[in-house]
């Protein structure tokens, strides 16, 4: 009897050790969830940044930033949506994949894409959705899409919202993200299985809307923000310009709102965050839709229960938002292909990247082709249709910063940096120390001292573009163009404007 107690004991004890090795296994084995928080145009005037208008009026932003990895210099592809989107949700360069052209692969809203207009990934290219769903994650994005191929929604997302779930259908979603603050469905909870890890993407307003979101009394007001020298100080300049440090205050109301929502749902401690915008601030001309800083620089920080996520890290290499792809694809434990541009930014191993390349393709109806490398120290920026000034036609001619800067130029009220940056010709090659010249006005590419360096920042160019066959260099397809001149053809800003000759072979 003393012997079969022991004995029943024994198998206790080895059933217990056995169930609890089982429990830690399964808990190590759980996968995180991890959000995208997609902010819309949206540069980082942010207290986290240095920023010293908005220090203590982003409170929830510079809190996430301090809870885990600040990236102070992580740069888009890309300074305009689509072409952005469309890299670093397959992580591959836009000018690789022929996602370039901004708004390509389009029809008319909620029609079907015509055979000849579609742009295709290439057969054995996933979007990082679709890893994401292969490697057993729920998948969702609560907004916009605005990628430049064709797709069927449904592939890469198990839901979205209504309003937009029913477009991608059709083979893309739509041009415009929805309000995060209007959205009642917080997707995450719609999974079937509440045990699934999921992938999402929550488009927030950013830099375009969310400015009407500052909390209460915290609002500025034009003559707060002091205006950059590379724009006229009058009235409508100033008020854009303010109105981009509110929409960072707005934005970190919109992010409290998410954050909260996620700690109700019980879904806070097991989601790495990461905080981004698609490119940098609308309200401003040079910056959205041109690669100078102001275009490529974007906020980027990632919280969450991770190994690699120390609070308090503040990393100042040189980041790309296609790393972004790569680093989400490790942390979900998903496969991660070869033909990948990013890489996974906490890796082992990992090493500083020493370049970043940025591109600029047709813009809406504009077309232009601008390069760029950024580096530690400099910004190289190539122009290919320097003949063609800043301000050539755009979809931006209607607003008061544009109106009101051309009428600056006929009564002759710009200095003579504006006059020449703004309506002047291009110079085919820009140089500019980002240290000496924050402001990138001081173009050094004709500087002989710096004549190694241009060279170094040139060459760069030059092979990667040899590299990665650029599609920038060669024609855009007919089709397409063609596409693109009827969508506008009938707009009185297009028809009244001189455009591109481009167009000329269909008018």
């Amino acid at each position: 009897m003393k012997f079969t107690l022991s004995k029943t004991l024994l198998y206790l004890v080895v059933c217990v050790i056995c169930f609890s090795c089982n429990s830690q296994k399964k808990v190590a084995e759980k996968k995180p969830n991890i959000l995208w928080i997609v902010a819309e145009d949206l540069s980082p005037f942010m207290g986290c940044y240095g920023d010293s208008i908005n220090a203590g009026h982003t409170p929830v932003i510079d809190k996430l930033a301090s809870e885990g990895v600040l990236f102070k210099r992580a740069y888009a592809s890309a300074p305009v949506c689509s072409a952005a989107r469309s890299a670093f949700i397959t992580g591959v360069m836009q000018t690789t994949t022929g996602t370039h052209n901004h708004r390509s692969s389009r029809f008319t809203d909620d029609s079907i894409v015509p055979q000849d207009l579609r742009i295709l990934l290439p057969k054995d290219m996933k979007t990082i959705p679709e890893l994401m769903k292969d490697a057993g994650y729920f998948t969702f994005n609560s907004g916009k899409d605005d990628y430049n191929f064709h797709y069927d929604r449904r592939a890469l997302y198990d839901v979205g919202t209504k309003e937009n779930y029913k477009a991608g259908m059709n083979g893309w979603q739509g041009n415009h993200a929805i309000d995060y603050m209007t959205v009642k469905n917080y997707v995450w909870s719609s999974r079937p299985d509440k045990s699934q890890p999921w992938f999402g993407q929550v488009q927030i307003m950013g830099g375009k809307k969310d400015a009407k979101y500052v909390r209460e009394g915290e609002k500025l007001e034009p003559n707060d923000v002091p205006l950059p020298p590379y724009f006229p100080n009058i009235p409508s300049q100033r008020e854009a310009w303010t109105t981009h440090y509110n929409a960072n205050r707005g934005s970190d109301v919109t992010v409290e709102n998410i954050l909260k929502q996620l700690e109700a749902d019980g879904e806070l401690e097991n989601t790495i965050i990461f905080f981004f915008s698609d490119h940098g601030s609308p309200t401003s001309l040079r910056h959205k839709q041109f690669c100078y800083e102001g275009g490529l620089l974007v906020p980027l920080m990632i919280k969450g229960n991770h190994p690699a996520l120390k609070a308090g890290v503040v990393r100042n290499d040189l980041v790309s938002l296609l790393d972004v792809s790569a680093t989400t694809l490790a942390m979900g434990g998903a496969v991660m292909p070869k033909y990948l541009d990013g890489k996974d930014l906490f890796v082992k191993d990992f090493k500083e990247s020493k370049y970043v390349i940025g591109a600029r393709d047709r813009c809406d109806y504009t077309i232009d082709r601008i390069r760029t490398v950024v580096s530690k120290d400099f910004r190289y920026i190539k122009n290919f249709f320097p003949e063609r000034p800043m301000m050539q036609a755009g979809y931006r001619d209607n607003k008061p910063i544009v109106k009101d800067l051309k009428k600056a130029h006929e009564e002759g009220k710009l200095t003579p940096y504006q006059e020449k940056h703004w309506f002047g010709v291009r110079p085919v090659e820009e140089l500019y120390d980002l240290k000496a010249d924050p402001d990138e006005m001081n173009n050094l590419a004709e500087n002989p001292e710096f004549s190694k360096v241009l060279l170094e920042h040139r060459t760069v160019l030059e092979n990667w573009i040899k590299d990665t066959d650029d599609k920038g260099q060669y024609p855009e397809d007919a089709a397409q163009l063609e596409a693109t001149f009827n969508l506008w053809k009938d707009r009185p800003r297009f028809k009244n404007a001189k455009v591109n000759p481009e167009y000329d072979q269909f008018r």
